[in-house]
């Protein structure tokens, strides 16, 4: 289901991207004093009071003509009241209004009721005196915040919420929900019809024709497998304001909302930046993954080539290598029926559950053979470890001083437990928790 979407609109450097990394909490935007610097739209997934949204940070208006102007803020400004739910209207209080103020609030006058006119950089009392200088945009009294101080911050997050329709839960069910994401014209439509066996999207030579997310169901071994069909992810430099933004933010919605996130690449070409970003950020949101190379019928083959091929991901997609890989063509079919059980292997190894006892000999045997050290030389100390959940797996070490574990003895135990448990096409979650013996 949908999330809400919030978006941040406004001209270059009225601090949107600082206005974003407070919502979500997180460093996810660059921010710098040049104009423009956000160029391509950020997304993350923000919470506040139980209500959980997506906040969207787009890039600042950077003319290069008047004519070039008026085309790029109508543009965004349409888009992003056309995808979003709630828009937030930024300003900068100590610039006052400018004439790009006033031609975007011109285009989102037409939706009044989903702006809220936020003036930015009141960072104290004296500066709230400057906000009514907006009233003439002709959205009431601004909302006055200090992104950089978090001043106010509270407050304009409870009308947000506020403003939001309250989404109703997915209903919890058996479903495998499967996302095919890649570039593109990397073959995503073109696999999914074979998998199906139906034509149920456009397939076209030309990048990008699938342009938002379509879920179809499909019934294997007794099994409901939900697929999440996407557009693809482009590179940055090569999205434009409009629509192809917020069909990448689709396409990470449809990561989030997946359990399994088939990415395809292109056998045929040379692993991309953008390629290793899509599959970093599935890992990163702790999604189980299954790497297909599309294409297969198109190269030239040996005895080395599979071999060469794995050796090449491994390399260049080093933290994602517990991935199952398999090579398949979406035009002959070629090994395409080999993913439905593919899918149901990871799915099984996602909700593996390892007994507490079974863990700990594991554990005992992992410390014998590499200790635990640190720099400072105090005595590091990992008591026992369990297992809290699945889907991912996630497991909590206690020992007597959880930041006396580094960040190397903490991969070490993630691939051990993956060479003892497998864990195939599964992230794995592992916590460190200080307590007494």
């Amino acid at each position: 289901m949908r999330k809400n979407v919030v978006a941040i609109v406004g001209r270059p450097n009225v601090g949107k991207s600082t206005l974003f990394n407070r919502i979500c909490q997180k460093r996810s935007a660059i921010v710098d004093e040049t104009e423009g610097v956000t160029r391509d739209v950020k997304y993350e997934n923000a919470n506040w009071s139980g209500t959980n949204f997506l906040i969207v940070d787009t890039g600042g208006i950077i003319p290069k003509t008047n004519n070039d102007l008026n085309k790029a803020v109508r543009f965004q400004a349409e888009i992003a009241i056309e995808e979003a739910d709630l828009v937030l209207f930024l300003v900068d209080t100590k610039v006052g209004t400018t004439a790009i103020d006033m031609e975007i609030a011109k285009i989102l006058s037409e939706n009044r009721q989903k702006i809220i006119l936020v003036a930015n950089k009141v960072d104290n009392e004296k500066d709230e005196l400057e906000i009514y200088d907006f009233l003439q945009l002709g959205f009431g009294e601004p909302f006055p915040v200090g992104a950089i101080n978090g001043r106010n911050m509270g407050d304009l997050l409870d009308q947000i919420i506020n403003h939001l329709e309250p989404y109703p839960s997915e209903k919890k069910n058996d479903k495998i929900k499967v996302a095919l994401v890649g570039k593109p014209n990397v073959g995503k439509s073109s696999l999914l019809n074979k998998l199906i066996g139906k034509n149920i999207n456009i397939v076209n030579d030309e990048p990008g024709t699938t342009r938002d997310a379509i879920d179809f169901d499909h019934t294997y071994k007794n099994k409901t497998i939900r697929f999440i069909d996407t557009a693809g992810l482009r590179r940055k430099q090569r999205i434009k304001y409009g629509v192809e933004y917020f069909s990448t933010m689709r396409t990470i919605e449809s990561i989030n909302r997946a359990n399994i996130v088939l990415i395809l690449l292109d056998a045929s070409a040379e692993i991309s930046n953008q390629d290793q970003k899509i599959v970093s950020y599935a890992t990163r949101n702790f999604k189980e993954i299954i790497i297909l190379f599309n294409k297969w019928d198109l190269i030239e083959k040996d005895n080395l080539t599979t071999g060469e091929f794995v050796n090449k991901l491994k390399d260049q997609l080093q933290f994602a290598e517990f991935a199952p890989i398999l090579f398949i063509s979406a035009l002959t079919g070629q090994r395409v029926h080999k993913i439905f059980d593919l899918i149901l292997q990871v799915e099984e190894e996602s909700k593996k559950r390892i007994p507490t006892s079974d863990l700990n000999k594991f554990l005992q045997k992992a410390i014998d053979h590499f200790h635990p050290t640190h720099s400072s030389g105090k005595h590091a100390m990992i008591y026992y470890c369990t297992q809290v959940k699945t889907q991912p797996p996630t497991f909590i070490f206690f020992c007597n001083d959880h930041k006396l574990i580094t960040k190397h003895y903490q991969r070490y135990l993630q691939n051990q437990l993956r060479r003892e448990y497998k864990f195939t096409g599964t992230t794995i979650k592992t916590f460190f928790r200080s307590r007494n013996r």
